[in-house]
C-alpha cells in the first residue's frame, strides 16, 4: 500500500500564530488556493481519509477529488485540552508532552497509538491502493515515527516544520 500524506490547508489560527487543536479551525484565503490545488495534485488516488475536524474535511472538498472520501476520528490534531486555541508558544515545551498529556488533553504517545491503530484497519482493507491521509502536524509526526524514519517523537516534535507537497510512505 502506498500512503501519501498531505497536511489540511492553511487556517487563520495558523496565520495568527493559534493551536488550534480539537476546535475547528476555518481556512484562509491562502488556505482555500492551496486546498484547490490539492485536487489536480492528487487525482490518482484511490481512497481519502481525514480528520474529522473541519479544517481537514473542508481542504478535500475544496480539491474535489473523485476518490470516496471517509473521516476518521483518530486523525486528529493532538488534543492540546485546555490550550486549544491558545497562542503556539502556550505549548511549549512540546517535548515535555511527549508522553505527559496536555492539561486536559492529550500526550503525543496517545496520537502516535491512534494512528497506528488507524495504519492498521487501512492496511487491512486497502492493502494495494493508493491511500491520500489530509490530517495535521501531530498525526504527520507520527507517520514519520512509524512508517519514515523512525526518529523519535521527541526529535520531531522539535525539528523545524518544513511544509512540502506531500510525504510518501510504503506499508
Amino acid at each position: 500500500m502506498k500512503l501519501i500524506y498531505e497536511t489540511h490547508s492553511i487556517t487563520l489560527d495558523n496565520e495568527r500564530g493559534i493551536a488550534t487543536g480539537w476546535l475547528p479551525g476555518e481556512l484562509s484565503a491562502e488556505g482555500l488556493r492551496l486546498a484547490a490545488e490539492l485536487g489536480p495534485r492528487r487525482k490518482d488516488v484511490d481512497v481519502v481519509f481525514s480528520s474529522d475536524l473541519r479544517r481537514a474535511v473542508d481542504t478535500v472538498e475544496l480539491a474535489g477529488l473523485a476518490a470516496p472520501h471517509f473521516v476518521d476520528w483518530r486523525l486528529r490534531e493532538c488534543n492540546y485540552g485546555e490550550l486549544n486555541g491558545a497562542p503556539v508558544d502556550a505549548l511549549d515545551p512540546r517535548i515535555e508532552r511527549v508522553h505527559e498529556p496536555f492539561p486536559g488533553g492529550q500526550s503525543y504517545d496517545d496520537v502516535v497509538e491512534l494512528t497506528r491503530s488507524f495504519l492498521a484497519d487501512v492496511k487491512r482493507w486497502y492493502d494495494h491502493a493508493t491511500v491520500l491521509v489530509v490530517a495535521h502536524s501531530a498525526n504527520r509526526w507520527a507517520l514519520e515515527h512509524l512508517l519514515g524514519s523512525r526518529a523519535p517523537m521527541a526529535e520531531l516534535i522539535v525539528a523545524p516544520f518544513n511544509w512540502q507537497p506531500g510525504w510518501e510512505y510504503e506499508l
